[in-house]
């Protein structure tokens, strides 16, 4: 193909995309339990072919700078294609993270800012997803070193498959802006904040109580008001990331913030998020108690496993396993506690709360009506249970007069 034909070019290149995420989609689930030495040498042999395409092809845009804008314009196209078929930033970066380099990262940021700059306005949340992201570029050591990078990422957004849509695309019509965040959130944020920074034990139980019974009343006047609204609201939905180490123990726990207020959790495990479903005003609260339990759950763990190396114990991965399990069970009892306990002091508005959760439910069904229970995977290790256990009771997400903790 022609240097002086530069569209040409890339549309040769990319086809080599084409070639291995077929083979890649054929291979899938051939692991351990596949075909055997044979089907293990015919993957290997398929595998070192696609590599083949995919240096040839990235040969050919390495000896054509001017094809360099074009590749970006596709680039910009496969991830718009790629917000209609229900991505979002956030998940489009979780999922190069998890399959590629640091350096394919940093080129697919530099794609989602430069095709999402061309919207005057994007969708609730979409811009706190972009605030999030890191704003170092990457420099090649070299054209060949560019065009391979830029080819193996494409060929990992080609072939990532559809989901379900969790809010506006940008380009749709959108509902009109709000100025800053509701102030609930703002009380709610701040709260947390202080429990992840205080070093007293007993301060982190208060605040973070107070920050779940906030969101408990507030749900509840939530209901108050939509049992009055002309027309019914429909429940939302957010994907929430569930990175490793340790992703089912913070799908656990993820879960039991969800439900204990008025939302569901479904964990997608191969692409590393929950989506939490729910009405919008439960979805922000729940992110932000959720990384917020993490975070002190984890500073716990480390305080934890330092108590065990001083006893002489070492450190292990089903202490971890086991510490953060019990965190995300003890809490689950007690976040639903509380979230009882503030409900039953209005009990009139008791229905209204259970139509709520009855729509949260429909809703959940009509978005995954294949999910399935997964047992839970981890070697059990009898100090981490008791030590997550301990931590998760010092949560304190309950009144506790005189510091005594109750459910």
């Amino acid at each position: 193909m022609s240097a002086t034909d530069p569209a040409g070019t890339v549309t040769e290149a990319l086809k080599a995309l084409y070639d291995t995420s077929a083979h890649a989609e054929g291979e899938a689930g051939s692991g351990k339990g596949g075909k055997g030495r044979k089907g293990g040498k015919d993957a290997g042999r398929r595998r070192g072919d696609a590599d083949h395409r995919l240096d040839a092809a990235a040969s050919r845009l390495a000896a054509d700078p001017a094809a360099d804008a074009e590749l970006t314009r596709r680039g910009e196209e496969f991830v718009r294609t790629l917000w209609t078929r229900g991505w979002q930033p956030a998940d489009l970066v979780r999922m190069a993270r998890r399959e590629l380099a640091d350096d394919h990262v940093r080129l697919l940021i530099g794609l989602i800012r430069s095709e999402t700059a061309s919207y005057e306005r994007l969708p609730h949340r979409w811009q706190a997803q972009l605030d999030a992201l890191d704003t170092d570029e990457w420099t090649a050591p070299d054209r060949f070193s560019y065009a391979t990078a830029v080819l193996e990422l494409y060929r990992l957004l080609v072939r990532l498959p559809r989901l379900d849509a969790v809010g506006a695309v940008p380009g749709e019509a959108l509902p009109p802006a709000t100025a800053g965040e509701p102030k609930l959130l703002t009380r709610i944020r701040a709260l947390l904040a202080k429990a992840e920074a205080t070093t007293y034990a007993e301060e982190a139980e208060a605040l973070t109580a107070k920050a779940q019974e906030l969101m408990a009343r507030h749900s509840l006047d939530e209901a108050s008001l939509a049992a009055g609204a002309p027309a019914p609201e429909t429940p939302g939905a957010i994907r929430i990331g569930v990175d490793p180490p340790y992703e089912q123990a913070k799908a656990i726990l993820l879960d039991a913030v969800a439900t204990a207020n008025h939302c569901r959790a479904v964990w997608n495990e191969a692409y590393g998020f929950s989506t939490v479903v729910g009405f919008e005003a439960d979805l922000d609260p729940v992110e932000l108690l959720y990384t917020s339990l993490l975070v002190q759950g984890t500073a716990a763990m480390t305080r934890a496993e330092a108590e065990q190396r001083a006893a002489g114990r070492k450190r292990t991965k089903s202490f971890r396993q086991s510490f953060l399990l019990a965190y995300a069970n003890r809490l689950g009892a007690r976040l639903a506690a509380t979230s009882r306990r503030v409900a039953a002091e209005t009990p009139t508005l008791l229905p209204a709360l259970a139509s709520r959760e009855v729509a949260v439910s429909a809703r959940t069904d009509e978005l995954f009506p294949e999910t399935r229970t997964t047992r839970v995977r981890a070697a059990w290790d009898e100090a981490g249970w008791t030590h997550g256990t301990s931590a998760a009771n010092r949560a304190g997400l309950g009144p506790h007069p005189r510091g005594e903790i109750r459910d």
